[in-house]
């Protein structure tokens, strides 16, 4: 056999037994997983929870967000469109101005779960705490969900992003 082909063959073990490794963890991994972040932003509780509630404005302060798609007013559901991907999120609860939780509200997307932000009066300005109860179906998804991005790598965008509209 030549030498670039048996390199081949290697290359291509290599990356099979990888991907069956990854999948295997992905497995062992639990299918659901709670993550949370907290911040203190600098505006009061009525503000956040406005900003939040606003979801025809997420692309003004969410980069990742480019377009918004209101679905239905009551109960308020909407699509985020972000990159390729488009979820449709939908209000579940919401008592202004010291909690709204969402949920992913699309069966066919390989992950689920709610969102839940509790806002509460902190100095002049608010202590927000997200907490995700998340659901990974794929198991690929839940080893990158896992050890790749973080469990938390969305909430952080969107605390950074909170940040920086209410300093």
């Amino acid at each position: 056999m030549a030498r670039p082909l048996k390199l081949l063959l290697y290359l291509v073990a290599i990356v099979g037994a990888l991907g069956l490794t990854v999948t295997m963890i992905g497995y062992l991994l639990p299918q659901n997983h709670v993550a949370s972040g907290e911040a203190v932003l600098g505006a009061a509780p009525p503000t956040v929870f406005a900003t939040l509630a606003d979801v025809s404005r997420y692309p003004e302060w969410r980069a990742e967000v480019a377009k918004v798609e209101v679905v239905t007013p009551a109960p308020l559901t909407w699509r985020e469109y972000e990159g390729g991907d488009v979820i449709t999120i939908e209000v579940v609860e919401a008592r202004p101005p010291e909690l709204l939780r969402v949920r992913i509200a699309d069966p066919e997307l390989p992950f689920g779960g709610t969102w839940t932000y509790r806002l509460a009066p902190e100095g002049g300005g608010t202590r927000l705490i997200i907490t995700e109860h998340g659901e990974v179906y794929n198991p690929i998804f839940r080893f990158v969900s896992r050890f790749v991005l973080g469990h938390t790598a969305a909430i952080d965008r969107v605390i950074v992003a909170l940040q920086r509209r209410h300093p």
